[in-house]
């Protein structure tokens, strides 16, 4: 398996485990986190070994949605910048979708916004009785777009 800065990737007997290990801004997802999730995925789509995929967040949190400190990055790229980071995130959500094991959210807490739409596109969700969805864009008139695609 891949070494990963962001996320953890291990197989529990048949099932793989995805952990996204940003505990210090609740999980929230950047460029890298959308990569290393969509090479996780890449691998888990090829290989005959698993029998089903749990996502989860490390620490209290499943994922807060897009990491403010990167949006606040994303205001300053170019068109073919944001382009390619939409269809970045296009493709992992896509990989997730059409994966042909079981994906299971473990949702161990707050899922915002983006956090939502990575749960949505999993098979199955499991939440804590401390988790909670929210799709937070809408208090500042945003379309929850994440989830949209």
């Amino acid at each position: 398996m891949a070494d990963y800065t962001t996320i953890k990737f291990e197989q529990r007997g048949k099932v793989a485990w995805i952990t996204i290990n940003r505990p210090d801004v609740k999980n929230a997802f950047n460029a890298t986190v959308i990569l290393e999730i969509a090479s996780a995925f890449r691998d888990i789509n090829d290989r005959k070994d698993l029998r089903a995929v749990v996502l989860t967040g490390a620490s209290d949190s499943f994922c807060a949605g897009a990491d403010l400190n990167w949006m606040g990055d994303v205001l300053k790229y170019s068109y073919e910048e944001n382009l390619a980071d939409s269809l970045n995130l296009a493709e992992m959500f896509h990989l997730m979708f059409t994966c042909p094991l079981p994906t299971i959210a473990r949702v161990n807490g707050p899922a915002i916004g983006g956090g939502c739409g990575l749960a949505a596109v999993c098979d199955i969700v499991i939440a804590s009785e401390k988790a909670i969805f929210s799709l937070s864009e809408v208090k500042l008139g945003l379309v929850p777009a994440c989830i949209s695609l």
